[in-house]
C-alpha cells in the first residue's frame, strides 16, 4: 500500500500528489508564553506566496515521509517555466516564519489592589536536461508536450502541457503516476485555463550526492495576472478534510481571499489559567469550534503585520536574508519587476506578512483560492490572555472589590473558553476551581486558607 506525498502546501493544498511506481493590537504589557504553530495539525500543508505587481514566488512545504521512489508531485502553473525560476530551500526558513506569526498566549499580573498601581509593562547547481525520445514521442501522440526537464537540487522536473485531460491523464498513468479517481474533470479544467503541470520527482543519486535526509521544499518564481492558489487537485485523493497554512509576503499590506471570506480568527480573549498547560489542546478545539460555526467555508486570518517588528514576538522577525530567499525580490530595490539576487542590508523593509488558514474539502471549497493584496496595514494577530490574581497580603477594601470583580472575572474567562472551543462549561469550572473564589469572594475573605494561619487578632 502506497502513502500520499504531500507538500503540506501542496499535496494538501492545492496540489495532486501522487505515487510513481505504484480590530487594532496596540503594544501591551505581558509577554508571550507558548505559540501554536502548524505541528499541531495533522495533515496541515505550508505554502509561502510572496507577491508584487504580476510577480509571484510560490514556496511549497514538503512533509513526505517515506520510500522516496514513490513521491511524486504534479502542480497546475499558469506559465512556462525556466531552469532558473525552480529552486530549492530549506525548512528551516519556513519554520521561522511559521514561529513568528503564529497565535501565542500571553500573561499579565494583577497588582496589589491595595496599592492601586497602574498594571505594570513587563519585558516582555547546474541543470541537466535528458530528453527520452521514446517518451517523447509518446506523449506527443496523446497531446502531451514535455517542453522542458530540469534537474534542481534532489529533485527530477518537468513542465508539461497538453491538449485533452483524457491524454495527460493517459501519460501520467503510463509513466508511473497514478491517478486518482475524478481527477479528470478538475485537471481539464486547468487546461482550459491554458495551464501547465509542473511535475516533480526524486532523483535518488542527486539526493545521495546532496546528503539529503528530508526533502526540501521547492519554489517556483514566475509572473501572472492571476493571484491564486490552485487547491483542487488535492482534494481529489484526499481521505478528509486537510489543514492549509498560507503565508503571504507583499509589499502593499493585508492579503484576503475575494472568492471565500476571510474572517479574523477570535482574538484578544481572556481564558482561565490552567489553559497554559493545555495550549495545543486549547487552539485545536478552538479553531474546530470556529470551522463549525463558519460552516468550514471561510479562509481564517491568524496573523498580519509588519514584518519590521512584533509585540509580543513569537520568533524574531525573518532577516533581509531570509526574507530574500522566500521571493522579497523588491526590497530596496527601485525597480517595479523582479530584481537580480544579491546580498540585502540587514533588517526587513517595506515587507507585511499575512497568515491564513483554512480546513477544506472539495464539497466546501469547490474553487481554487482568489487572493487580492489590499492597503490595509492595520496590525493583527491571534492571541489568548492569561491574567493572575494578585496572591500577596491584601486587607484593605479595595482588596474586598478586588475579590469580588476577581470571581467575576474568573467565570467570564470560563465562559470565554466554553464559547471558544465548545468545551463544557462546569468541567471548566471544576478544573479552575470557581466556586471556592466565589465564597471566598462573597465572605470578602482572603483566598488563600494558610493566610492568617498564624497571625493573632
Amino acid at each position: 500500500m502506497h502513502s500520499f506525498p504531500r507538500f503540506p502546501a501542496l499535496a494538501a493544498a492545492f496540489t495532486l500528489t501522487l505515487t510513481a511506481g505504484a480590530p487594532r493590537a496596540d503594544a501591551f504589557c505581558g509577554f508571550y508564553v507558548a505559540k501554536a504553530d502548524t505541528k499541531l495539525f495533522n495533515k496541515a500543508s505550508q505554502v509561502v506566496l510572496a507577491r508584487q505587481n504580476n510577480a509571484t514566488v510560490l514556496t511549497m512545504v514538503n512533509d513526505y515521509e517515506g520510500d522516496p521512489k514513490e513521491f511524486a508531485l504534479v502542480v497546475p502553473v499558469p506559465t512556462f517555466l525556466e531552469r532558473e525560476q525552480i529552486h530549492v530551500t530549506e525548512k528551516k526558513v519556513i519554520d521561522h516564519l511559521d514561529a513568528y506569526t503564529s497565535p501565542r498566549l500571553v500573561e499579565y499580573f494583577d497588582d496589589d489592589p491595595c496599592l492601586m498601581r497602574m498594571l505594570k509593562s513587563m519585558p516582555a547547481p547546474a541543470s541537466a536536461g535528458r530528453a527520452d525520445l521514446a517518451k517523447d514521442e509518446r506523449a506527443k501522440s496523446l497531446g502531451v508536450t514535455i517542453e522542458a526537464t530540469y534537474t534542481v537540487g534532489e529533485y527530477d522536473i518537468l513542465i508539461l502541457s497538453a491538449k485533452e485531460s483524457d491524454g495527460l491523464e493517459t501519460w501520467l498513468n503510463e509513466n508511473g503516476y497514478k491517478i486518482p479517481a475524478g481527477a479528470s474533470d478538475v485537471i481539464g479544467s486547468y487546461l482550459k485555463q491554458k495551464m501547465r503541470f509542473f511535475v516533480a520527482k526524486v532523483n535518488l543519486g542527486e539526493k545521495a550526492k546532496l546528503g539529503v535526509k528530508t526533502l526540501r521544499p521547492l519554489q517556483i518564481a514566475f509572473e501572472s495576472p492571476k493571484f491564486m492558489l490552485p487547491i483542487r487537485l488535492g482534494t481529489v485523493n484526499a481521505d478528509g478534510p486537510q489543514e492549509l497554512f498560507i503565508y503571504t509576503l507583499s509589499s502593499r499590506g493585508r492579503v484576503e481571499t475575494t472568492n471565500y471570506r476571510t474572517v479574523k480568527l477570535p482574538s484578544d480573549v481572556e481564558v482561565p489559567l490552567y489553559v497554559k498547560g493545555e495550549f495545543g489542546a486549547f487552539y485545536r478545539a478552538m479553531f474546530n469550534q470556529q470551522v463549525q460555526k463558519e460552516n468550514m467555508r471561510v479562509v481564517f486570518q491568524e496573523y498580519a503585520w509588519d514584518m519590521g517588528w512584533c509585540d509580543p514576538c513569537a520568533a524574531d522577525p525573518l532577516s533581509a536574508e531570509e526574507l530574500r530567499e522566500l521571493g522579497v525580490f523588491w526590497q530596496n530595490d527601485s525597480a517595479t519587476g523582479p530584481a537580480p539576487r544579491r546580498p540585502a542590508p540587514t533588517g526587513a523593509q517595506n515587507v507585511y506578512v499575512t497568515r491564513l488558514h483554512l480546513r477544506y474539502d472539495r464539497d466546501h471549497f469547490p474553487e481554487d483560492l482568489v487572493f487580492q493584496e489590499t492597503g490595509d496595514r492595520q496590525n493583527f494577530q491571534g492571541r489568548y490572555i492569561l491574567r493572575h490574581p494578585w496572591t500577596g497580603p491584601s486587607d484593605c477594601d479595595a482588596a474586598k472589590e478586588y475579590r469580588k470583580s476577581l470571581a467575576k472575572r474568573q467565570r467570564e474567562e470560563a465562559r470565554n473558553l466554553a464559547n471558544l472551543t465548545g468545551w463544557n462549561f462546569d468541567d471548566i469550572a471544576r478544573k479552575m476551581d470557581l466556586s471556592a473564589v466565589e465564597a471566598a469572594a462573597e465572605s470578602g475573605l482572603d483566598t488563600k486558607w494558610w493566610r492568617k494561619l498564624w497571625t493573632r487578632n
